[in-house]
């Protein structure tokens, strides 16, 4: 199959590495030093002890790809509005588009039974251009839970976990899904196919929508955000209050709060990526992790009082600091 990882950052990179490695034919998306030290060198996956290495084609331009089966996109949420244009020379009749970013997605309410069907979510897809662009047809929901860094330019280190799931908006079986599932466990990762990704979907940005910004404001690692009383407060509050929004729109929460919050704290002295983010002056993914669950709280009108209130704080934060975007950043 023709696989093109949009974003070949740590996670996509390290994909590409396992695929092409299984045999698939590979290109990944990528620029700055870290593309040109993949051409020149090889991607290089560092992981149990061992270093992997593989060639598949890297390039910067989406036309000199062509198109593809999948598009796999593992860019930060706020970049998607920017990649409208380039993405279309990847498609073709057929290719699936599977969203690897974190948050809420562009086609969430695509073939979701209700008053909201095909509601386009303005925070995360500004005048709904993705969307009218790309075709929520295409889209394939895709939820990423391992954690990976570039180590150096070219030169992934994995850090923890192995662990993607999958699902059509529509929660139905398909030949789609089930090749991309047997590519990903062909390649060693542990894939499964959902009938409903949506609830994967918020079980993870459960725990982002509140340990992200939360760390970015206080500069605590994860252990003390979800484990100290006071933020842990703060947090469980926010999750409260997403749960009632995830619940109306038909979402299942398949833990409780208190076991979501034990596990953010167990992960231990970690800093989330927001807080990476802030300190390397780069944007943080606000509106897909926090913006987008008012928005929806807004929409099916359940408050949001202290979803609001660190919502105010964290964009303040971001302003300050000059990284505050809201789905403009082209790449």
């Amino acid at each position: 199959m023709r696989i093109c990882i949009y974003g070949a950052g740590a996670i996509g990179a390290w994909l590409g590495i396992e695929l092409s490695r299984a045999g698939e034919e590979v290109t990944l998306i990528a620029r700055g030093p870290h593309l040109n030290a993949m051409q020149k060198n090889g991607a290089k996956l560092r992981i149990n002890g061992e270093e992997r290495i593989a060639h598949p084609r890297c390039i910067e331009n989406p036309e000199d790809a062509g198109p593809q089966d999948y598009v796999i996109v593992t860019l930060k949420a706020h970049s998607l509005p920017g990649i409208t244009a380039r993405i279309k020379p990847l498609l073709g009749p057929d290719t699936a588009v599977v969203t690897g970013v974190n948050g809420i997605p562009w086609w969430y309410f695509y073939k979701l039974a209700g008053a909201y069907e095909n509601h386009k979510l303005e925070s995360v897809d500004p005048g709904g251009r993705f969307w009218n662009a790309v075709g929520p047809e295409r889209a394939i929901g895709f939820v990423v839970y391992p954690a990976a860094e570039i180590e150096e330019p070219g030169v992934i280190r994995h850090i923890e976990g192995d662990r993607f799931t999958m699902g059509e908006p529509d929660g139905q079986p398909s030949e789609r899904t089930d090749k991309l599932d047997a590519a990903l466990t062909a390649a060693g990762f542990t894939s499964r196919v959902r009938d409903n990704i949506r609830d994967d979907i918020w079980v993870k940005l459960w725990g982002n929508l509140c340990f992200n910004p939360i760390s970015a404001l206080t500069l605590a690692t994860l252990d003390k955000v979800a484990g100290e009383a006071d933020t842990r407060q703060v947090c469980r509050q926010m999750m409260l209050e997403a749960q009632r929004i995830g619940e109306k729109l038909g979402a299942g929460f398949r833990v409780d709060v208190d076991q979501r919050l034990a596990g953010g704290a167990a992960v231990g002295a970690h800093k989330t990526s927001m807080l990476q983010d802030l300190e390397l002056g780069r944007p943080m993914e606000i509106d897909a992790l926090v913006t987008v669950v008012q928005e929806l709280g807004r929409l099916v009108e359940i408050p949001t009082p202290t979803i609001d209130v660190v919502l105010a704080l964290i964009r303040q934060r971001a302003r300050v600091a000059g990284t505050y975007q809201t789905g403009v950043t082209k790449t």
